[in-house]
């Protein structure tokens, strides 16, 4: 089991302000289906928002070409989500809404330039790597389940490395000074979020 200590640690590396309620592992295994088919779709989505990305800027070659293998793992994960439920006898239940994520997207510029838009979609994605990051650390540490132990580390550590590529990507097109005076801004908003969701087993955020 980690510690408080522990926890604390996690989300400093990850930048992140507010760790997790210690309690949503436990929320969570309680009804395996439910978090299963959350973390099914949030994979589809991350697919899909890379792929929104470079469709919007096709004149990024660069991050065209680091984006496009995301894409690829992304489904993959979402692949080896459907895999596991189908081993356990679990159905993929309805896509559901996603209110950690919405009330990111509302703290992305609307107005501005088509680059400050970019700006703010590579941080609302690394910010949601990151914090699913913090959670599949959580799930592979504390989960009373061996084999889902096993099975959220792999995630943990993809899920970093999507994390880093992400704001590597923000600096190169946007600079070190730019990029951290919006990332702490975003950070700030995130641990607001997350004070004020209400706790649900059922969410991966």
């Amino acid at each position: 089991m980690s510690t408080k200590e522990d926890e604390l640690k996690a989300v400093q590396m990850l930048g992140l302000k507010l760790p997790t309620d210690p309690r949503w592992v436990n929320m969570a295994e309680m009804d395996l289906e439910e978090i299963l088919t959350d973390h099914a779709y949030c994979e589809q989505k991350a697919a899909t928002a890379c792929i929104s990305i470079i469709q919007a800027y096709p004149d990024k070659t660069e991050m065209i070409h680091k984006l496009a293998p995301i894409v690829t793992e992304e489904w993959g994960h979402f692949r080896m989500v459907m895999t596991e439920m189908s081993k356990r006898g679990l159905k993929l239940g309805r896509q559901r809404k996603d209110e950690y994520v919405n009330e990111l997207m509302k703290f992305q510029k609307k107005d501005g330039s088509r680059e400050d838009r970019l700006l703010d979609k590579l941080l609302v994605c690394g910010l949601i790597e990151a914090r699913s990051c913090e959670r599949f650390r959580l799930l592979s540490i504390n989960i009373s389940d061996d084999k889902l132990k096993d099975f959220y580390h792999k995630f943990m550590v993809s899920e970093a490395g999507h994390y880093v590529l992400f704001l590597d990507l923000a600096r190169h097109y946007f600079g070190e000074e730019k990029v951290n005076k919006r990332w702490e801004a975003f950070l700030e908003k995130e641990a607001e979020i997350m004070e004020n969701l209400t706790l649900r087993g059922d969410r991966m955020h």
